[in-house]
C-alpha cells in the first residue's frame, strides 16, 4: 500500500510503499477512505509522544469500509463503513470495566502505538470494544473528524465541561477541536467568544455560533478581554490549541467558580506547564483534562448529527491527496489553517 513515512523527528516524511497491515486476533484492518490531518499528528512527527517508534506512519482519525477481520471478532465483518476513536481500548482493564475506555490502561493509538491512518489501510485492535457504525447518510469525509477532533470536543463540552444553557463558554483556540467546540456549545444554548489570531478561524467561529470574538493578535491581555465581553469571565473556558499562554488565558479568563477543560496538547521540555494556581485556588476553580471519547458514547452525539442540530461536514474546509500531506504535515506547526483538513488516500 501507499502510506506517508517519516524516518526522523522533524524531517521531511515522504510518501511510498510499504507493505499491507495484518489484522491481530481481535482486531480489523480497514481501508480508509477519509482521514483527518490533526495538530496532534504534527506533535507526534516533531517527537512529542514517547510511543512512537521510527520509522512510522501518523495518521489517527479515519473513516473507511471493513477489509479484514481477526478470528476473534464477532461484531463485524468485511464491507461495514466504520469509524474509530483515536483512543483504542482493551476492554477489559478496572478502567474499560468502568465505562472510562478513553482512558483505558492499555490503550493502542493508530499512528501513535502503532501505524497509523496516513495510509491507504490501517489495522486497528479490539475492534468489538471501539469500532463505530457510520451512518449511511454520512459522508467518510465527515465521519473522520468524528474520530478525534469533533468527539473529543463534544465529550470536553458536554461531558468534561458539563454546559448548560446560557452560560458564557470561552474557547482559546479555533483549529478542527476549537471550532467543533464552538458549534457544540452553542448548539447547547451556551453563550460562546471564540478567541484566535487567525481572521479566518474567528470568520468560521461565528459563522458557527460564537456570539463575540477576540482576535489576539497584539491583545496584550486575551483573558482581560474575555472576562470584558462576558461580564465577569467564563463559566466554561477551553485550551482546544495547547500552550502555555492559552492554557493561562482560559484558566485566568473564568470567573468564580468556573471550569477549565484542557484538550490541546502541552509539551514541554521538563513535562510540565505553568498554571495560574492562585488564581484557582482564590476563585475555586474546576481544572479538567479531557481525552477522546469512548465508542459507547458516540450514539448520543450522532444522534444530534443526524438530526442536523449538529453539522460536523461543515468544518471540512479542505480536501488533499495523500501525496499532498508531507508538506501539509509540516505547515501545522506555523500555518494550520482554519477548519479541518481531511486526507483522501485513494485519490
Amino acid at each position: 500500500m501507499r502510506a506517508v513515512v517519516f524516518e526522523r523527528y522533524g524531517e521531511p516524511a515522504e510518501v511510498r510503499e510499504v507493505a499491507d497491515p495484518r489484522p491481530a486476533e481481535h482486531g480489523v484492518v480497514v481501508r480508509v477512505e477519509a482521514t483527518g490531518l490533526c495538530r496532534s499528528d504534527w506533535h507526534g512527527w516533531q517527537g512529542h509522544d514517547p510511543d512512537i517508534t521510527l520509522p512510522h506512519v501518523p495518521g489517527h482519525e479515519l473513516a473507511g469500509t471493513v477489509e479484514e477481520v481477526g478470528p476473534r471478532v464477532t461484531r463485524w465483518r468485511p464491507g461495514d463503513r466504520v469509524t474509530v476513536p483515536f483512543v483504542c481500548a482493551c476492554g477489559t482493564c478496572p478502567a474499560c470495566a468502568a465505562g472510562d475506555q478513553q482512558v483505558c490502561e492499555r490503550q493502542t493509538q493508530p499512528g501513535f502505538t502503532h501505524w497509523g491512518s496516513f495510509a491507504q489501510y490501517v489495522a486497528l485492535d479490539h475492534a468489538d470494544v471501539n469500532l463505530v457504525a457510520v451512518p449511511d447518510a454520512l459522508s467518510s469525509a465527515t465521519a473522520a473528524s468524528l474520530g478525534c477532533r469533533f468527539a473529543t470536543a463534544f465529550r470536553a463540552v458536554v461531558q468534561q465541561g458539563r454546559v448548560a444553557a446560557g452560560e458564557w463558554v470561552a474557547v482559546h483556540g479555533c483549529g478542527g477541536v476549537g471550532l467543533s467546540a464552538v458549534m457544540i456549545a452553542a448548539a447547547s444554548g451556551a453563550r460562546v467568544v471564540a478567541v484566535d489570531v487567525s481572521a479566518r478561524a474567528l470568520e468560521l467561529a461565528r459563522r458557527f455560533g460564537a456570539e463575540r470574538c477576540v482576535d489576539a493578535t497584539g491583545v496584550r491581555d486575551t483573558a482581560e478581554r474575555v472576562r470584558e465581553v462576558t461580564g465577569g469571565g467564563a463559566h466554561l473556558s477551553l485550551d482546544a490549541l495547547g500552550s502555555p499562554a492559552t492554557c493561562a488565558a482560559s484558566v485566568n479568563g473564568l470567573r468564580r467558580r468556573g471550569r477549565h477543560v484542557q484538550v490541546g496538547l502541552l509539551p514541554s521540555p521538563t513535562g510540565t506547564t505553568p498554571v495560574p494556581m492562585a488564581r484557582a485556588i482564590a476563585l475555586e476553580l474546576e481544572l479538567l483534562g479531557s481525552h477522546g471519547m469512548a465508542a459507547h458514547a458516540y450514539p448520543r452525539m450522532l444522534q444530534l448529527v443526524e438530526a442536523g442540530v449538529l453539522r460536523p461536514d461543515l468544518l471540512v474546509t479542505s480536501t488533499i491527496p495523500l501525496a499532498a500531506v508531507p508538506d501539509a504535515l509540516a505547515a501545522m506547526g506555523t500555518a494550520p489553517g482554519a477548519g479541518a483538513t481531511v486526507v483522501e488516500p485513494w485519490s
